[in-house]
């Protein structure tokens, strides 16, 4: 099984025109491996169901700890023995040796995400300060930043939100104004698209899988360099914002329209020597009309209640109990309410005829009670009190004589 994190490094190597064979080279995997991969259109559906190995409680320790320090595997043995581990180290050498082939395939990889047409585009958030509105209340605003890497063609918007669903609209936008999209996106490690080193945020994984956009973000102790957005963001502080008062959010988006088009992307940009607007006509990105409008508006990411809902449109919709707490992508199909994680459907549902109701599936509501009679029925309230030492006795004459 590999990472989705390598089947997207597969995928853009082959956009870059890498042949199986020359792939396999780069990666150190093999071409069935490297030719079962790109055959997948999403990572999640070509994995493997895992089994359970002793070593499994222990692997985002050691991922964490091979990741900071790259620690040996007696090394790592040492330290998770302690933490109760059990199994040989001949199994904890097998799993090492997965991150080390992972991790040298990724290095290599590196060295090929240059900045050549219509390859990469770098994305970033800016926190431009907290305002009040009319009624007093402060208001923080950022700024949405993508810079396209080869043309340095410039995208900004301001907003009230950073939520995922803010930045994919976001994307849309800049997507509309450059008239086409890249095949690589970089980003920092925002939790809007990583919830963590392990986990991709899932509605934002099921935006770049619909435009088949390969996403980046910086790695532990071994950041992949954006510094063109963040040369870009300085830029947009500087030579938009500062000294400017802006009379609310639509004004502040309307002149920031203005101001790319009339002096950040036909400035002559100081590295290419050209106008980023000239530049754009060779970017050779992926037309917009090449793939299906996304429909942000029918999906929203939900976390699952510890009652084991999500909510949509005003009402409440059950999903399987094991999903309690984590972040699953709620979709409105044709006749349905679709529920996944990562990219597979765990859920289906008729939709709720009017706002408030509660539909839920029997096998979950089921599952819920069996898991719920399962744990311990906590015990009624009670306290104890122990003094460890003699404590002393008031002679009751004393207070006879306060009371004379």
């Amino acid at each position: 099984m590999i990472s989705v994190e390598v089947w997207m490094d597969l995928k853009l190597l082959r956009q870059q025109g890498h042949s199986i064979r020359h792939i396999a080279r780069l990666t150190g995997l093999s071409r069935n491996t490297v030719r079962r991969a790109l055959r997948q259109k999403a990572p999640s559906s070509f994995q493997a169901a895992e089994r359970t190995s002793k070593l499994d409680d222990f692997k985002p320790y050691i991922e964490k700890r091979f990741a900071e320090c790259a620690l040996s595997a007696v090394r790592l043995l040492e330290e998770i023995k302690l933490q109760g581990y059990t199994g040989s180290l001949v199994t904890l050498r097998r799993f090492l040796h997965t991150l080390k082939g992972q991790h040298s395939a990724s290095k290599k990889m590196t060295v090929r995400f240059e900045t050549p047409p219509g390859q990469q585009a770098q994305v970033d958030w800016a926190y431009c300060g907290r305002f009040h509105d009319e009624q007093g209340k402060p208001i923080a605003v950022y700024a949405f930043v993508m810079v396209l890497s080869f043309s340095r063609m410039l995208y900004v918007e301001f907003t009230t939100s950073m939520k995922v669903e803010t930045l994919i609209a976001c994307h849309l936008a800049a997507f509309q104004y450059f008239d086409g999209f890249p095949a690589l996106l970089l980003y920092d490690n925002m939790k809007q698209v990583r919830l963590s080193q392990q986990e991709w945020h899932p509605l934002f994984l099921d935006f770049v899988n619909h435009y088949g956009i390969v996403p980046k973000t910086h790695r532990i102790r071994r950041p992949r360099t954006k510094g063109k957005v963040e040369r870009m963001v300085e830029y947009v502080k500087d030579n938009f914002l500062n000294g400017r008062s802006f009379a609310d959010l639509a004004a502040l988006n309307t002149q920031g329209r203005h101001w790319l088009e009339q002096t950040a992307n036909v400035r002559l940009h100081a590295t290419t020597k050209q106008r980023p607007i000239d530049l754009l006509a060779k970017e050779n990105l992926t037309p917009l009309s090449q793939q299906a409008p996304y429909q942000l508006s029918l999906k929203q990411s939900r976390k699952v209640s510890v009652e084991g809902y999500v909510s949509f449109h005003g009402s409440r919709y059950s999903a399987p109990p094991e999903q309690v707490g984590k972040t699953v992508v709620v979709e409105q199909g044709e006749e349905k309410i679709i529920i996944r994680s990562a990219d597979l459907i765990i859920a289906e549902h008729a939709p709720a005829t009017e706002k408030g109701q509660t539909v839920a599936q029997a096998e979950h509501i089921d599952q819920m009670w069996k898991l719920s009679l399962g744990q311990p029925i906590p015990r009624s309230k009670q306290w104890q009190v122990g003094f460890q030492q003699e404590v002393e006795r008031a002679d009751l004459r004393r207070y006879e004589e306060v009371s004379q």
